[in-house]
């Protein structure tokens, strides 16, 4: 990379990040509201700073035994990397869920003080924005980071462990690669505690309040409340931000290793640095439009309708990178030869790649409008749905079934275009940077999504701490499109894995094939078909392993819930219950039950490359990803229809049948049911197959070399 672009970025980089921190001190400096609403706001940032200081010191451990494994046995820098990559991860997940516990309370306070949506939700956007920033920022930094000190990527760079000089080890794209697994490790462990932590608790309370005790939500008695706000944070705010870190830097890090891969198969000289470099300036391109999306957000008078200022600063976002990707395409490949494109496969001479990015970047818009449409109150699907409670139990889970069944069509097609067609104009180079033009906005879309769990928390706030219902009815709305830009970030965050790990499996291949061979995995041959069976039942044993374990932790929580809801006082709310009580019942929980499915993810390529060789390891790849996405894309809408479908209800929507009729329990059993889909199964099986791929693609040199089953 020439010193004129490291400068471009890296003032990209350090102009987002004082923006992040200008942010978060303006933050700070607001208000709080009243006495209760100080006690509850600290509670929430104690319990969720304890969750993520106890997660942290196992995850630590986890990091410095796989680092030293890496630099013993594979390359000895790549230790170094690998915990680059988890430090950038964990710190952009302290920022943001530290900034989310100081917006929640702020969001609620600006709405008593102001009685405007449009003021409060430029709080819960603030706050959001800090999230969505520092995921791209840190992400980009770390890998920007990672070139200059290593001196940028050499296609002939050999290297060895401290122990084991293993033949065939790039040791520039190995320092890639376990950048990403850093970032792939720490969103695995994210994702899997947090995930437990907030629907165990969540769901032991609407069992304990609204099914047991007919009280309202968010009822500060019932005192698994406390910790289902925790949760909201620790796992859609702190888990959301590693995922979508970790999907962004395997995007990027794909493009690099796939550049390298053509390299040495095609020889062009010439193509070489420029296909490095652009997936980095891509990158820096759209992280400075989504500074200008959420600057224009934040300097902009909102109105009242929420949805649309959220979309107008996506929009902006979005097409400002379509349009400095399209000069940053230019600038890197508008003077280069043809003869060299036509080697490439690039159908469109230098447009090739930014046609790919904008194919890539449209596909996620896409996927998530046809996110919105299945679980948005505001459409046919979740309204026949809430109709449906009205008939019982078995109506409602049965049509909320096939609505996540029929959601799975389209976004899949979406994909599937998007893949064949960047293949056809851009080459095996062009399926990479397709799927780093869908996170090329990232940061916005993260904002975005962030913004819900904070409203969310400022609802159940605006609720336990007994303020006025007008204040309520402004928290509420913003709940409403907070859900809807949820269920968007979860769909956005699947599309977004399929991606990725199709470039990553792309770059495997290319990794193990012969530099003078066509990369090509025969899926007729029985070893892939062993491989990719195998894969796509261990995707439903690892959906099993964590329905199983919140569950578990939810009916455990419900029924020491009622121990405390039953002492003297309590009901009366005289007596506050033992909200630690819950919280410390939720970390142990969260805590003990995460290791198990995160090891699993890492070790299963690893014991199958050595037992049974590279091709079935493919195989399992491909399996893995095959079954995930649909069950991923089912287990998101589902239960955003769910959810969004008693909250329909709540709103009084459906005349006869508000809060507490047999409807609204129906529907509330509906949301239990789509409580684990959404923020447990459904998120982390995206993390599963992203972090398989990266593992792959780690080791794919020693499987080259260590088989025991040739």
């Amino acid at each position: 990379m020439s010193i004129t672009w490291i400068i471009t970025l890296l003032g990209i980089i350090v102009l987002t990040l004082a923006y992040v921190i200008w942010n978060y001190i303006r933050i700070r400096k607001m208000p709080e509201g009243t006495a209760e609403m100080v006690e509850m706001a600290a509670i929430i940032r104690s319990g969720a700073s304890a969750f993520l200081k106890t997660e942290y010191k196992t995850i630590g451990i986890v990091v410095a035994i796989i680092a030293l494994a890496l630099s013993m046995f594979v390359e000895i820098t790549s230790g170094i990397t690998f915990i680059f990559g988890a430090a950038m991860s964990t710190l952009a997940c302290i920022l943001g869920m530290k900034s989310a516990t100081y917006a929640n309370v702020r969001t609620t306070n600006k709405a008593r003080e102001s009685m405007s949506i449009g003021e409060t939700v430029k709080v819960a956007l603030c706050g959001g924005s800090i999230s969505g920033l520092s995921v791209q920022a840190f992400g980009l930094l770390g890998l920007v980071a990672v070139l200059i000190i290593w001196g940028g990527v050499q296609h002939e760079a050999q290297g060895g462990g401290l122990l084991v000089n293993l033949q065939g080890i790039n040791a520039s794209i190995m320092r890639v690669s376990t950048y990403s697994l850093g970032c792939s490790l720490v969103a695995m462990f994210n994702r899997v505690a947090g995930g437990n932590y907030t629907k165990a608790a969540d769901i032991s309370a609407d069992i304990l309040g609204k099914i047991r005790n007919d009280l309202p939500e968010d009822d500060s008695r019932v005192p698994n409340v406390i910790a289902d706000f925790i949760g909201d944070n620790v796992n859609d705010i702190a888990g959301n931000c590693s995922d979508l870190l970790e999907s962004f830097v395997a995007t990027m890090s794909a493009s690099i290793m796939i550049a390298v891969i053509m390299f040495q198969k095609l020889g062009i000289e010439e193509m070489f640095n420029p296909t490095i470099i652009y997936p980095i300036i891509l990158a820096g391109a759209g992280l400075f439009s989504c500074l200008i999306g959420m600057l224009f957000a934040n300097v902009k008078k909102m109105g009242n309708n929420p949805s649309h200022e959220l979309n107008l600063a996506t929009w902006i976002s979005a097409g400002l990178t379509v349009v400095l990707g399209l000069g940053a395409s230019w600038l890197v490949f508008g003077k280069m030869d043809a003869a060299s494109f036509e080697k490439y496969g690039w159908e469109a001479g230098w447009l090739s790649p930014w046609i790919c990015a904008v194919l890539g970047l449209a596909s996620g818009v896409a996927i998530g409008a046809i996110t919105e449409y299945y679980t948005s109150s505001d459409y046919k699907p979740t309204k026949k749905l809430s109709e449906m409670a009205t008939e019982g139990d078995a109506f409602v889970i049965t049509k909320g079934d096939a609505i996540g069944s029929r959601s799975c069509l389209l976004p899949i097609v979406v994909i599937g275009i998007a893949l064949f067609i960047s293949g056809k104009v851009g080459g095996t180079y062009g399926i990479a940077i397709a799927s780093l033009g869908m996170l090329s906005f990232v940061g916005a879309t993260v904002s975005i999504d962030a913004f819900g769990p904070i409203a969310d928390n400022a609802g159940g706030l605006a609720e336990s701490c007994h303020l006025p219902a007008n204040v309520r009815e402004i928290t509420d709305k913003l709940d409403a499109v907070g859900n809807t830009t949820a269920a968007i970030g979860k769909g956005f965050a699947i599309g977004s894995a399929a991606f990725a790990t199709v470039s990553l499996i792309v770059s495997y291949v290319g990794n193990f094939v012969a530099a003078d061979a066509e990369m090509v995995l025969n899926i007729a041959s029985f070893t892939v078909v062993a491989g990719a069976v195998i894969g796509g039942a261990l995707v439903e044993y690892f959906s099993a392993i964590l329905t199983d374990n919140t569950i578990e932790s939810a009916r455990a929580m419900a029924d020491e819930g009622d121990k405390l809801l039953s002492l003297p006082g309590v009901m009366e709310g005289k007596v506050r219950p033992d909200y630690n009580r819950m919280i410390q019942m939720a970390t142990q929980g969260a805590l003990r039950k995460m290791l198990f499915p995160s090891v699993l993810a890492m070790l299963i390529p690893v014991i199958g490359g050595f037992i049974f060789g590279v091709e079935f390891v493919g195989g399992l790849l491909i399996g893995a990803t095959v079954v995930a996405i649909p069950r991923a894309i089912f287990m998101g809408n589902s239960g955003g229809a769910f959810d969004n479908a008693k909250k329909f209800i709540e709103s009084g929507a459906i005349k006869g049948h508000g809060k507490g009729t047999a409807a609204h329990k129906s529907a509330v059993t509906g949301d239990t049911v789509g409580d684990v889909r959404k923020d447990v199964v459904g998120v982390a099986l995206d993390i599963f197959i992203k972090t398989m791929s990266t593992i792959a693609n780690t080791l794919v040199s020693i499987f080259k070399n260590f088989t025991i089953i040739r």
